[in-house]
């Protein structure tokens, strides 16, 4: 501070008050757009920007070091698609001012340490890149990388750690290669050979039970699905075999050699990775997704091979983009498609695999699904000559892979493309689709079709579907969603309870008290009243019946119509849903009065769950019951799960965060007392001001154990019925001599998958309660792999 103040001071001798203030802060924010914006397209070369910005840098070193060194450390870190262009600006101010060279590894160091201890494994990939590339800048001495990679190799030594610890340090090291290896192996070649020899050793003894549950597809045709380290391997042993040579990584350092090659070289301050912690949470292992090779496009540029390290950097770099920009969909599609070298190679075909390999991640996509959505249409507004042809190509090979895909990712395909159609009209050539009409509807493929155009309609309205679907494919096409309402029919005045229905009808409309609605309820007989329970006389299904069928009846018109009546008679559907009984049968009347209208199923369930009207638990009963055994493999069934799921964990995080909170409030008063501990009247009134907050913290305590019990409970009872149909399935197949992998028990596997993957965070928690009561040895190899390749996930 005090060099900046000498500066100000002493400029041109007029010390202005006004320009004392501002002018730093103006130059400050100059110097961040110079640096942020160096590598775009420009009129002036790359080289001439980099000169000109390194001369700008070192004429502000004196007065503004530090900031200029926190954007450097920054860029490196959150802007690693221009990695090579910031390591030269970097070497170019190393060669013209020594010491700030060495501040700045110094300051790198101490982010990527930093990074390291808040978890911060991704951008701590990109630093330690930045900090590899260095050495091709003559910024950092070879050797002590070299050091640095055997410190991260060494890793793979410690005893009693997760393994993707390991896998982490390993990816670090590997991938940095491409950058740097060619340096390296000059400098120190029995070193590398050790290191590599090492990282062999590893990846043969690491285990790999994990990698199903993470595969797109369960087929290895006609791309393999490989682990993101064999695969990575494979690309660093091809390029070691090509002598190092990689022909796509942006190297603007060459300009300068003659200018770098004198600059004095740094080595690294020690670097010990931080020791393995209970807070350390490592980055889940991947699967790389393959959907093209050059056979795809055989008039373009050769799409390089899925083992040549170029296929590596393009698809980082890629990735980089789309983490940097995803915000804005405009700009990050600019960027995709400006891609530097797109000349050399099938840029569409590399930027949609890319995008599909980030939309069908497992567990989960890195940004909101509907990103992607949005991220495809503007590619295809900007190239609209060629990009759309990719996506419908690689929709069709999609389509054509359905049978081995996946359900998660299933979901997500239908998901986008129902999403896409609707912002192009719904236009697609279904007739090319034709050939999953003469399937079992069970099958993949059709019931693709009929998810989709199920989704379609939510997007648009039912005759709009038929209309624009070929006749051919009505057994698909979403049936009409009307309301069922079985009293409604002269034919079924016979049925228990029509009378009772009408009177009910004609009281709703003169817009009865929730007292005349029980009066008339009073009227309706209980089948249940022969049954020796005692609480048989509290639930009576037939009165639930009446009451649901007419009320949502009355309320069909639509969403807000039925919001309002479920506020209305709130208190009637406490009453008849007091037992679970209640509130399973209050959903099962709710399936088959809206059977044909999924959404509005979806919608109605959600409102139920947040009025308290039916609990998570009887949602989870009611999914897996055989009322519901009919559309159990739908797409809004888990859609209802795992809305059902994320509903509990929400309710558990506010409770827990209220106590957090409190507790917090609690600890500032104790403070205060502390810093007043003279004055005894504000202790008495700070003692006064404690009872209730501890009161409080009591009762928020109470209510976090109970959540969190209901939690256990869901996941237990969703995960017991499971292990039941499961079970029934295997044992039905094996007394039958049928084969087990029917399309159902795909669906149900990969479901069972699905609730592990989406909600890993949670269940991790009662990994020994599930080991022990349910995921036991005992249990068929079928369902208890599942289990076992979860708990590899983080092993």
């Amino acid at each position: 501070m005090s060099r900046r103040r000498h500066s100000d001071d002493s400029d041109a001798g007029q010390p202005h008050k006004r320009r004392r203030t501002s002018e730093p802060s103006e130059i400050e924010e100059r110097l961040e757009s110079l640096i942020c914006r160096v590598g775009e397209k420009s009129n002036s070369s790359l080289e001439s920007n980099l000169e000109g910005l390194a001369g700008v840098l070192e004429a502000d070193l004196p007065n503004y070091k530090s900031k200029i060194l926190r954007i450097l450390c920054t860029v490196a870190r959150l802007l690693p698609e221009k990695l090579t262009v910031y390591t030269t600006l970097v070497g170019l101010l190393n060669a013209r001012n020594y010491n700030f060279g060495g501040e700045f590894v110094e300051a790198m160091i101490r982010q990527l340490k930093e990074c390291l201890k808040v978890n911060m494994y991704n951008e701590a990939v990109h630093l330690v890149r930045f900090l590899s590339d260095l050495v091709n800048c003559h910024v950092i001495a070879a050797p002590s990388m070299v050091a640095m990679f055997e410190n991260f190799v060494s890793v793979t030594q410690e005893e009693d750690v997760p393994q993707v610890r390991c896998d982490w340090y390993m990816f670090a090291f590997l991938s940095s290669l491409p950058w740097v290896g060619k340096e390296l192996y000059e400098k120190k070649d029995a070193e590398m050979d050790r290191l590599l020899s090492q990282t062999e050793s590893y990846l043969k003894r690491r285990q790999k039970i994990h990698v199903p549950m993470l595969q797109v597809w369960t087929a290895d045709k006609p791309h393999p699905q490989e682990e993101y380290l064999d695969c990575l391997w494979s690309q660093i042993q091809k390029l070691k075999k090509d002598r190092w040579q990689e022909r796509h990584i942006l190297r603007p350092y060459l300009a300068f050699d003659s200018v770098l090659c004198e600059a004095l070289q740094h080595n690294l301050p020690p670097f010990t990775p931080p020791p393995h912690t209970e807070d350390s949470v490592y980055p889940m292992p991947r699967v790389i997704f393959r959907m093209f090779d050059y056979t795809d496009d055989p008039e373009g540029p050769v799409m390089p091979g899925s083992h040549s390290v170029e296929r590596f950097v393009i698809e980082e770099n890629l990735h980089c983009i789309i983490k940097s920009h995803w915000k804005e969909r405009k700009t990050c599609a600019a960027q995709l498609l400006s891609y530097p070298g797109n000349n050399k190679i099938p840029l569409n075909y590399h930027i949609v695999e890319v995008i599909f390999a980030e939309l069908f991640q497992l567990p989960s996509p890195p940004h909101i699904e509907v990103m992607y959505t949005t991220l495809l249409i503007e590619l295809c507004k900007l190239q609209p000559g060629s990009l759309p042809q990719v996506l419908a190509q690689a929709t069709e090979m999609l389509y054509m892979r359905l049978d081995t895909m996946n359900t998660t990712c299933v979901d997500r395909f239908i998901n986008w493309f129902s999403h896409h159609l609707s912002n192009f009209q719904f236009r697609w050539s279904w007739e090319d689709w034709s050939d999953c009409l003469t399937q079992d509807l069970e099958k993949p493929k059709p019931k693709f079709v009929r998810e989709v155009l199920e989704k379609c309609m939510r997007l648009s309205y039912h005759q709009r579907i038929i209309d624009i679907v070929p006749a051919s494919f009505s057994v698909l096409s979403p049936a009409n969603p009307v309301c069922i309402y079985k009293y409604g029919d002269e034919s079924n005045r016979s049925l228990p309870g029509y009378t009772v229905a009408l009177c009910l009808t004609i009281a709703i409309k003169n817009k009865a008290s929730n007292d005349e609605i029980f009066s008339i309820l009073k009227d309706v007989p209980n089948p249940n009243q022969d049954d020796d329970d005692g609480e048989g006389f509290t639930f009576n299904p037939l009165k639930i019946e009446v009451f649901v069928q007419t009320l949502l009846h009355l309320a069909a018109k639509s969403f807000s119509h039925s919001f309002s009546a479920l506020a209305k008679f709130h208190e009637v559907f406490k009453t008849l849903a007091e037992s679970d009984e209640g509130k399973l049968h209050v959903l099962r009347v709710v399936y088959d009065v809206w059977k044909n209208h999924p959404q509005m199923i979806a919608v109605l369930v959600d409102k139920m769950i947040r009025t308290q009207i039916v609990d998570c638990a009887a949602v989870a009963n009611w999914i897996f019951s055989s009322e519901l055994a009919h559309d159990f493999t739908r797409f809004y069934i888990w859609e209802i799960l795992h809305s059902t799921i994320r509903k509990m964990n929400k309710h558990v995080l506010k409770i827990h965060k209220e106590l957090e909170e409190t507790k917090a409030r609690l600890a500032r008063q104790h403070k205060r007392r502390d810093s007043d501990d003279d004055d005894d009247d504000d202790d008495r009134s700070t003692d006064r001001e404690d009872g209730p907050l501890e009161e409080q913290i009591e009762r928020l305590q109470e209510k976090v154990e109970s959540a969190q019990s209901e939690q256990k409970n869901l996941f237990l009872v969703i995960f017991q019925r499971f292990i039941m149909l499961l079970t029934e399935h295997l044992v039905r197949c094996e007394t039958g001599g049928i084969d087990v992998f029917t399309p159902w028990y795909k669906s149900c596997i990969e479901r069972l998958q699905q609730i592990f993957l989406q909600h890993h965070q949670i269940i991790q928690q009662y990994m020994v309660t599930l080991e022990n009561l349910l995921f036991t040895a005992e249990l068929d190899h079928h369902i208890l792999a599942v289990f076992q390749q979860f708990c590899a996930l983080q092993a």
